[in-house]
């Protein structure tokens, strides 16, 4: 004890100085902050913050993983994943968006998919490179891209454009150092989504400046008024993209952690090499539950999207009606209206909104460029939950 306190004692007052100064500059994610905070209350708040499906996990993709773990199988796999399921992760892509894998080695299986961008940030950037992240964007991007010794560069979308990327903007924010553009469509926060036509002139400008591309697609079937286009699938694009996708959104299976990357071999084969110093494989239950629901699960995945169109639908209308603009999201799960006309920072805005409305939302502001003066409200929650939110938020602003 008397040797423990004198550890303590010699190293308390300067124990942060051991860290990393990168990390320790790195500022929490915007969006636990807002679910911790809704989780340490005891007051009744409907949360709007976490981009989680309220369904639970098929029961036939449970069943699977418990009959895998009754029959003893809690081995290590291959680390680049059960052979099975990346053959299945390949048939899907080429069935659904037409774009052609060879499992055995252009397939990696991840722990989600925000290991699958972390790894291939790591194997891409060197020092002092520059990645493209068109924002508002899912809020790792830029924090794992700094970690990995490179320099973010935000290209910023507007709601006027549906929150697309422009060619105008990309060619405006390329320089000699550039190296990776990261794209998310169908997009968290906006639900903005790109079509075929939207891709062809970025495809062209990435090819005429050499730039790999880390495509984050893990809302590919959560898409309303049109099918998702995969930038992967564009003429030239499969092998200088990576596609990162998983299984949390579209099959209810956020705390599995199973995603997956896919590319040209020597791209996966950089990645897998990290992936296998850091984490050896993803879990084998886990991967057995995700070949399931590759398998016999698109109908539930069919039924949710009914369900989130018809609270996509519910949410706008409900905004609208309040006095808030909102654009009408195309894919994904969430709605980011305007809170510009109240007056308040987006951060303002959700933190009275938390205490006065009871509603939790995420401040527009956390996204990067483009996000102030908007909220990221997810509409995965039922229905009555979304329409007690509205008439919160409704009151809420009649109040200010």
């Amino acid at each position: 004890m008397i040797k423990q306190n004198h550890i303590q004692g010699s190293t308390n007052k300067a124990m942060s100085g051991y860290l990393a100064p990168l990390v320790r500059e790195i500022p929490p994610s915007g969006i636990r902050k807002f679910f911790d905070l809704v989780s340490a209350s005891k007051e009744d708040i409907i949360s709007l913050g976490v981009g989680e499906p309220d369904f639970s996990t098929p029961w036939h993709v449970r069943e699977a993983c418990v009959y895998s773990l009754e029959r003893g199988n809690t081995k290590y796999t291959s680390n680049a994943g059960l052979y099975e399921l990346r053959e299945a992760i390949a048939e899907y892509l080429y069935d659904s968006f037409q774009v052609p894998y060879e499992p055995s080695d252009e397939v990696l299986v991840t722990v989600g998919g925000s290991e699958a961008i972390d790894l291939a940030l790591r194997a891409l950037i060197v020092p002092g490179d520059e990645i493209l992240i068109p924002e508002p964007c899912y809020v790792s991007y830029s924090p794992i891209t700094r970690i990995g010794g490179g320099i973010p560069v935000g290209i910023e979308t507007f709601a006027k454009d549906e929150f697309k990327l422009t060619p105008e903007a990309l060619k405006a924010s390329i320089t000699p150092k550039s190296k990776v553009l990261i794209l998310c469509y169908p997009s968290n926060p906006t639900g903005g989504i790109m079509s075929y036509e939207d891709w062809l002139p970025i495809a062209k400008i990435v090819e005429e400046h050499d730039l790999i591309v880390i495509s984050d697609e893990i809302y590919a079937e959560l898409t309303y008024e049109q099918k998702h286009v995969s930038f992967a699938a564009m003429p030239g694009m499969r092998d200088r993209t990576i596609l990162v996708s998983g299984f949390s959104k579209a099959f209810a299976m956020t705390g599995w952690r199973m995603g997956y990357a896919c590319g040209h071999r020597d791209l996966i084969s950089a990645m897998l090499k990290i992936h296998q110093y850091s984490v050896m494989c993803a879990p084998a239950m886990g991967q057995v539950a995700a070949l399931e629901a590759l398998r016999n699960g698109m109908e539930e995945k069919d039924r949710m999207m009914e369900s989130y169109n018809q609270r996509r639908r519910l949410i706008v209308h409900g905004f609208r009606e309040i006095g808030l603009q909102c654009h009408e999201p195309q894919g994904a799960f969430y709605a980011f209206p305007s809170i510009i006309s109240t007056g308040l920072s987006s951060e303002e805005f959700a933190q009275r909104l938390l205490h006065e409305g009871k509603v939790a939302a995420v401040p527009g502001g956390v996204f990067g460029l483009g996000g102030e003066g908007f909220l990221r409200c997810s509409y995965a929650s039922s229905v009555n939950q979304l329409i007690e939110a509205i008439d919160r938020i409704g009151n809420f602003l009649r109040k200010l």
